[in-house]
């Protein structure tokens, strides 16, 4: 069961990884229709990873994961389009929303003041460096960043507290979804850059496919 199961989830691994940078390569080229297609399906792909777990072994933080990746693919489709990127900040809002919820019903609120002020204090230079440009959408992504950053701080409060692979693997997704979103800021609301798009959907998929086989783990290691 554990070796069907292994090879299962390297199998949608390498087709997540395929669609990606299948998706990359067409939205760097401007082939807007396959670049369309691509970008939901590699994150469909990436709920894939906790879908075809037996529900007998789907705990909370499974369906919970679950539901919060379903906002994130939400949140892509809404981006695909420019009129809906208020629509899209929502979308990914909520999925952080969940997600720190799941975290917090896994393994408790996490309260460590040093990561605490690390992150925070990140977040808070950046958003300040930010906000000259960031005009009607000030209050949105001041509350988007707070709530990201708080996320993020629950997410690596995981493998502070118990270090283990899957936990290594949650704290480095919380981050790449913080570096993800921190570029696209950037491109948006200071100054577009060289590779912009390929960037930020790398780490975004990086981050929520960590987040997914990381869940993933913690199911399966409990069975």
């Amino acid at each position: 069961m554990v070796a069907k199961t292994d090879k299962k989830r390297w199998a949608i691994n390498i087709l997540i990884l395929v669609s990606a940078c299948l998706a990359i390569y067409f939205g760097h080229y401007s082939d807007r229709q396959l670049f369309m297609l691509l970008k939901p399906l590699t994150t469909i792909l990436v709920i894939a990873l906790l879908v075809f777990i037996s529900n007998k072994n789907k705990d909370k933080l499974g369906r919970m994961v679950t539901i919060a990746l379903v906002f994130c693919l939400l949140g892509d489709v809404l981006l695909l389009f420019e009129d809906y990127f208020l629509l899209g900040l929502v979308a990914f809002l909520m999925a952080h929303i969940i997600f720190a919820i799941s975290f917090i019903q896994y393994k408790g609120f996490y309260k460590d003041w040093i990561s605490f002020l690390i992150l925070f204090g990140i977040a808070g230079a950046l958003f300040f460096w930010l906000r000259p440009g960031l005009g009607d959408f000030l209050l949105p992504v001041s509350i988007y960043v707070l709530i990201i950053t708080f996320m993020a701080w629950q997410g690596v409060g995981l493998y502070l507290r118990q270090r283990n692979n899957a936990h290594v693997l949650m704290a480095m997704a919380v981050l790449f979804f913080m570096l993800s979103d921190t570029l696209l800021a950037i491109a948006k609301f200071k100054t577009p850059f060289y590779l912009s798009g390929v960037l930020i959907l790398a780490t975004y998929w990086i981050s929520i496919s960590l987040i997914a086989n990381a869940t993933r783990s913690i199911i399966l290691s409990a069975d």
